[in-house]
């Protein structure tokens, strides 16, 4: 599967860091969001009005309890519909 096919309710891992870029005002400005790896799910899939030719995904990602965190706005090349392999 790939970011192509994925539709919300459809499984994702982040694949960099995730950061908060102070848009989720619940979390500290540079919280961590997600770790490479970390599983998501997709919430909805849409795009920014200044930038409407690029893919905006909104995904809710699994803490260490596998509870779902914020709602988070990451860019395809921040998400992977595999599984990522973390060097460790």
């Amino acid at each position: 599967m790939t970011l192509k096919q994925v539709q919300p309710g459809d499984v994702v891992y982040a694949a960099s860091h995730i950061i908060n870029d102070g848009s989720i005002p619940a979390l500290n400005a540079t919280a961590m969001i997600a770790s490479p790896g970390t599983r998501g799910v997709i919430i909805n899939i849409g795009h920014l009005e200044e930038c409407p030719q690029r893919e905006l995904f909104l995904v809710r990602f699994e803490d260490a309890d596998l509870n779902l965190g914020p709602p988070a706005g990451c860019w395809p090349e921040e998400l992977s519909a595999e599984p990522v392999s973390v060097p460790g």
